[in-house]
């Protein structure tokens, strides 16, 4: 399958020694230009950190995924997977990936033991987890988010979206989710929706909640990490980014991580307070 059918085009990646963790500073006037942190990835997309601090990033096209730990040491956790994109770390701190060309889902121990955990998907890209605890799954083909319930029975929760890639669920039991050929949809508790893509090129897979309720989008097909405003609107917190796709909350609940696709890269995101 082809890799283009994911993520709409691919640059070339850089691939030189590991840069230092540096903090960056943002005025809440304009988006500042983020710090990066790590190089040298094959298309990363998904990312997430499991309890330890260990943070997993799904590398496209590589077919694997890479573990760096809090000092910044780098290993390789799994591979041999087939499109490795969404990304996230469940309840019982296992690892979930999807397989964009197999069109299955993976469960991962902490030991790297894998079992198939979800089949006949249909070209799966962003993956998150719901307040109940269920696995939400991008399903790019059939324009839906599903939810995995008992016994891996898969649900659709929405429908009738334009090449759904990311999502999450927020606070009033709503869903934001990133569009990568539509925008990003704000789908109510009640069901409703509102548009919030406007200012975005192409919405990625990377779509995330903070601590404080806030939620964040890459903008793929652009330079921008952007904040999803309740009202439709948003607005750019990082610029300078290269095709930013993934997206995950750091630890410290202040900063975020983005991987772009462009080059090959893991940059930060200091948050402003308020």
């Amino acid at each position: 399958m082809s890799r283009r059918r994911f993520l709409l085009r691919r640059s070339l990646l850089q691939r030189s020694a590991a840069l230092p963790l540096v903090a960056i500073a943002r005025s809440t006037a304009q988006a500042a230009e983020p710090a990066r942190l790590w190089n040298g990835f094959s298309a990363p997309v998904g990312m997430g950190f499991d309890r330890r601090g260990l943070l997993y990033v799904a590398e496209w096209s590589a077919g694997r995924i890479s573990r760096i730990a809090p000092d910044g040491g780098r290993s390789i956790f799994a591979e041999g997977l087939e499109g490795p994109a969404g990304l996230a770390v469940g309840p019982d701190d296992a690892l979930y990936v999807g397989s964009y060309a197999r069109s299955e889902v993976y469960r991962f121990t902490i030991d790297g033991r894998r079992t198939v955990h979800v089949t006949g998907l249909a070209t799966p890209a962003g993956l998150a987890f719901d307040r109940a605890g269920r696995l939400l799954i991008a399903n790019r083909a059939t324009n839906e988010i599903l939810a995995v319930t008992g016994e891996n029975r898969i649900e659709p929760i929405i429908r009738d979206l334009n090449t759904p890639v990311g999502m999450v669920q927020t606070p009033d039991g709503g869903h934001v989710v990133a569009n990568i050929a539509g925008g990003v949809t704000i789908v109510g508790p009640d069901g409703s929706r509102r548009d919030a893509g406007q200012a975005f090129r192409a919405p990625g897979a990377g779509v995330v909640l903070t601590p404080t309720g806030q939620v964040f989008v890459a903008d793929y097909g652009g330079t921008t990490v952007r904040e999803i405003l309740m009202n439709g609107s948003s607005r750019a917190i990082a610029d300078g980014l290269s095709s930013p796709v993934g997206l995950v909350v750091a630890p410290d609940g202040q900063s975020l991580l983005t991987a772009t696709w462009g080059d090959g890269a893991i940059y930060r995101i200091v948050l402003a307070d308020g």
